[in-house]
């Protein structure tokens, strides 16, 4: 009797080259699925509202919103049911229902059926974790650390390729690429079903948990890990204020200076270079020499000034040299994470990382409300003001009001 390739029984070693490549593509569609439609979705939008670009933005945070919330909700359920069902299963329906959401958001011709479709694209988008359990499954303590850090190189090349790939397919049609990461979605599927079997042996598997898979659980971490006091609300604002790039920058381009879906590709693959740059090459030179408490303050500095310059921005160009401090503010995120590790007591770090994580998912789900709600506003009129830069302002305040609290807190505690 030929088994499933779902069945439990079929476990076997799986080969590690096949299964590397398969949960790295699976976490690089990931990436790229949100970032391929961000230079297309403010034209498709339009197309299905039959408003401007301030409309387009309006429905378009409340579509991102759902999708952040579903992720946040269901990335612990779907790491649970990947624990007692097995990974392989998990990955193969969250892929092969993310081909059908990409197909139904590029056929769409009725905003509520793109709706739906994103809210189902949120809750299968969730694999992150699953992926991160399948790669600890088939790896020796030595090998996790390089695999591990091959999940976050993928993820990143997805998010800086995805919109330069969107925005040419975008130029196309706003359609194309949604199918274009249906077509990625569906054939990492079917390599999985044929090549890559299952990592999580019948006897490591454990009932599935309620209780384990609450998503606010890993807040209140942050409320167990002594020490910390207002670096957690600056690493909120600096997160919150970071989020306005893929929140706006599309809607901002067309309006500002009537982009093109490929424009808006190009520029955020320009910052997403840049950025990469920051993290690989300047954080590691700098932080050493100057120390992460001056590199924060510096970061956040930049960053104000650098928002207000994009905000005002005259032309293209002037907002491209806006963008290079990109290759300093980048610095923030690893050098706060470095000060409230070392605040950190050994047994509460994972705590900590948890906290941050369901942190950083509250911001996903906060930002495009926020950004997005207030261009639809300013691109209406606000006093008979009309000024689409205004969430980037508004971005730059939240990093005054973190630098301010980040300043007070060490003239007052010394560190």
């Amino acid at each position: 009797m030929t088994q499933s390739p779902l069945d439990p029984a079929a476990v076997k070693p799986a080969p590690r080259a096949a299964a590397t490549v398969f949960i790295t593509g699976t976490v690089a569609i990931d990436a790229l699925g949100f970032a391929l439609i961000i230079p297309v979705l403010p034209t498709l939008l339009m197309e299905l509202t039959g408003g401007g670009v301030g409309e387009a933005a309006r429905w378009g945070g409340l579509a991102t919103f759902v999708f952040a919330l579903m992720q946040f909700v269901f990335s612990p359920i779907i790491g649970g049911l990947s624990d007692r069902f097995g990974r392989r299963p998990v990955l193969l329906l969250s892929l092969t229902a993310l081909m059908i959401d990409f197909l139904l958001m590029g056929l769409a011709h009725a905003l509520v059926v793109f709706f739906i479709a994103r809210l189902l694209s949120g809750v299968f988008a969730a694999t992150h974790s699953t992926a991160n359990a399948y790669i600890a499954d088939i790896s020796t303590p030595e090998q996790r650390a390089r695999r591990f850090g091959l999940l976050g190189a993928a993820m990143g090349a997805g998010f800086v390729l995805g919109p330069g790939l969107g925005g040419l397919l975008g130029e196309l049609s706003p359609r194309a690429p949604f199918f274009a990461a249906a077509a990625l979605a569906g054939i990492n599927a079917l390599y999985g079903w044929f090549v890559v079997p299952e990592s999580l042996k019948p006897e490591s598997r454990r009932s599935f948990s309620w209780k384990r898979s609450n998503p606010i659980a890993t807040l209140m971490r942050l409320r167990r890990a002594e020490g910390l006091g207002v670096l957690v609300w600056v690493y909120f604002l600096s997160q919150l204020a970071g989020f306005v790039y893929p929140a706006v920058w599309a809607y901002v381009g067309i309006a500002k200076f009537d982009w093109t879906e490929g424009e808006i590709g190009v520029s955020l693959v320009a910052y997403g270079v840049l950025f990469v740059i920051c993290q690989a090459v300047v954080t590691p030179l700098l932080m050493p020499r100057i120390g992460e408490r001056r590199v924060i303050w510096i970061a956040f500095a930049l960053e104000a000034v650098a928002l207000i310059g994009l905000a005002t921005a005259p032309s293209p160009w002037v907002l491209y040299l806006w963008l290079l401090p990109a290759l300093f503010t980048g610095m923030e995120g690893p050098a706060l994470q470095k000060v409230m590790t070392e605040r950190t007591p050994p047994d509460a770090q994972g705590e900590l990382q948890g906290g941050l994580s369901g942190l950083g998912a509250i911001v996903l789900i906060l930002s495009p409300l926020i950004y997005t709600q207030l261009f639809f506003a300013f691109q209406q009129g606000v006093g008979g003001v009309v000024f689409p830069g205004a969430p980037f302002v508004m971005a730059a305040v939240f990093n005054v009001i973190a630098l301010t609290l980040f300043v007070v807190r060490k003239r007052q505690t010394g560190g």
